[in-house]
């Protein structure tokens, strides 16, 4: 129940969402006409609507995102020939010629004084749910994640329902108000005619401003009511987490699945554990947590036949959900290898659950060419469904689970951090299975590289996606144009934490792909690393880049994939270390400039 007025709430706060200011005209087109022919069709037509594709969205992946692009169009073809019938009736006329009977009843319900249609407003309605979609914020995102992860239910829908009726409540309370203001002004008036016209225009305005991508760009930056802050300080009230990067990857953490099919951050080195152990050799401290879930949801396994939860009793069980370009799986790898070399003949078997986060993670060559690059060499479960993800109930990267040889999870751990605690988990298991020469040793696996540790205590920037569907602080002059290619131009005086592009690009639901050479990205950033997630083009070719720090290369800020002089190449989808400080950690303006075109950028993380 919590969840769903949460949900409702958040709905009712889209009303003052700055990209909703475009669709408000379409709503107010229909005021000084009867609430119950005319208002509710409109407000049901759009609420359901907006359900039906955001559901759809939940189960069907990219590919609902792309139709719904071609369902805005047709949608702004739509309102744009409506608010012509309101401006024009005779050119209205004309252009349904073809179909005249349908023209007329659409000119005979434009008319603010006509006795409205019910079904000509729930049109209007479907056509602006599809316009006003783009416009949910941070509580429609945690929904839709769960959705996408955890699979399509009835208490998914509700809650979809319930965030549309709470946007529909708000959109009623500024129908009837609008009304009251415009039968004011005709009575007074007598302006009826002007009025329609009136809205006409604005409704015009309003397709013009949506089809520029002025709703999602220029509106979202400059106005002060943005939605995002008061959903957010509505979710950590409720919830009881005021962390101020809820909804984010964990950086130094966890990576926690909010916006994917993907995830967000939220607190700078925040770990999430199991049971903490009081007595460090003490089994009271390892409740039993649950059965280990079944390992048969995968499309394929590495290094092994697959596994099963029953083949693995008598073993105890290390399960880490990891993908490979997510940073905070890279810097706990070096700990899950070293405990898969040394206890695995004393009974641990360690199974990695590569669970993918973006695309190019889908791809069984490049999970296969990244796990010989990191040396991993235990079994490895490829979970594109995301059905093992499931069976565990599973919302972070990484996320560790440890079972005893009864098949029992008595020990998780999310996130990086609290390697001396698990492993004295592993071994305390161990002993419960009868190995008795378990050593009290314990292991320091610091990699080196993008597999370091973060130095938590500088980092001040969170995970950045560049992708429309979750960037955030974008702030090139125009604003982005979703999946398009445009021009770009090199933000002025930037904050800490916002950024730019410069030139062509093409900004798309989960990248940002270079459609031309001489293309840059700018951030401002704090944190002692940045990594970029990159891969090149469609037909592989290398892509050369240039890095600089403050306008001058980085020297001994190089990162592991840029030489001093700040050059380097993209030549695989993966996680790029760019800049790596010595010293003491400052705000920088980081930018990289590609010499060549077709480069994909992913997401920005920092250590």
């Amino acid at each position: 129940m919590l969840l769903i007025i949460l949900a409702y709430l958040g709905g009712v706060l889209t009303i003052i969402s700055p990209c909703i200011l475009p669709v408000l005209p379409f709503v107010f087109a229909r005021t000084g006409q009867p609430f119950m022919r005319s208002g509710l069709p409109l407000l049901a037509g759009m609420a359901v609507t907006f359900a039906l594709v955001a559901t759809l969205a939940a189960v069907g992946g990219g590919w609902v995102v792309q139709l719904n692009q071609y369902g805005r169009g047709l949608a702004l073809i739509f309102v744009a020939l409506f608010g012509l019938t309101l401006l024009l009736p005779k050119l209205a006329e004309r252009l349904t010629r073809p179909l005249v009977a349908a023209g007329s009843r659409l000119s005979e319900n434009a008319a603010v004084d006509a006795r409205p249609s019910p079904w000509a407003s729930f049109m209007i309605g479907v056509a602006t749910g599809l316009l006003w979609a783009p416009c949910a914020g941070p509580i429609l995102g945690l929904v839709l994640t769960g959705a996408a992860l955890q699979g399509a239910s009835v208490g998914t829908t509700l809650l979809l329902l319930a965030y549309a009726a709470g946007a529909a409540t708000s959109l009623a309370l500024a129908l009837l108000l609008g009304g009251r203001v415009l039968s004011a002004m005709k009575r007074s008036l007598g302006a009826g005619e002007w009025i329609r016209r009136g809205l006409g225009a604005a409704m015009l305005a309003g397709v013009a401003a949506i089809a520029l991508g002025l709703d999602t760009g220029i509106l979202a930056r400059i106005s002060t009511a943005s939605t995002g802050g008061l959903e957010q300080s509505l979710v950590g009230r409720l919830t009881g987490n005021t962390s101020p990067f809820q909804g984010s990857n964990l950086q130094g953490g966890a990576m926690m699945a909010q916006n994917i099919p993907g995830k967000d951050e939220a607190g700078a080195g925040m770990q999430v554990s199991g049971a903490m152990m009081a007595a460090k050799n003490s089994t009271q401290s390892l409740p039993v947590e649950g059965q280990l879930p079944p390992l048969d949801g995968a499309v394929q396994w590495l290094n092994s036949a697959p596994l099963t939860a029953e083949q693995l009793k008598g073993k105890v069980v290390l399960v880490d959900f990891w993908t490979y370009s997510c940073i905070n799986c890279l810097r706990t790898l070096p700990y899950v290898k070293a405990w898969a070399d040394r206890y695995r003949d004393q009974g641990l078997v360690v199974i990695g659950v590569h669970a993918p986060e973006f695309a190019f993670e889908r791809d069984v060559k490049n999970v296969t060419k990244a796990m010989a690059d990191l040396g991993i060499n235990y079994p490895v479960a490829i979970d594109n469904d995301y059905k093992i993800w499931r069976a565990f109930d599973n919302q972070y990267w990484p996320a560790h689970y440890f079972a005893d040889a009864k098949g029992q999870i008595r020990y998780h751990h999310f996130g990086e951090g609290a390697y001396d605690e698990s492993e004295r988990v592993i071994q305390e298991l161990l002993r419960e299975a009868g190995h008795n020469q378990i050593t009290t040793d314990l292991i320091d696996a610091n990699g080196n590289g993008v597999q370091q540790a973060a130095d938590m205590g500088e980092v001040k920037s969170p995970e950045t996606y560049l992708g429309f569907e979750r960037a955030e602080n974008f702030v090139s002059p125009g604003g982005a144009r979703g999946d398009r290619v445009a021009s770009y131009s090199t933000p002025q005086n930037l904050a800490l934490n916002s950024w730019g592009l410069d030139g062509q690009w093409n900004i798309g639901s989960e990248r940002a792909s270079l459609n031309a050479a001489n293309g840059k990205i700018i951030y401002r950033f704090h944190a002692r690393d940045l990594h970029l997630v990159l891969g090149p083009g469609s037909d592989g070719k290398p892509v050369r880049f240039k890095v600089s720090i403050d306008g001058q290369v980085p020297g001994q800020a190089h990162g592991t994939d840029v030489a001093p002089d700040g050059s380097g190449t993209v030549t695989e989808q993966r996680l790029y270390q760019l800049v790596r400080q010595p010293g003491d950690v400052a705000d920088h303006t980081f930018t990289i400039e590609f010499s060549d075109p077709g480069v994909s950028a992913y997401a920005f993380t920092f250590g």
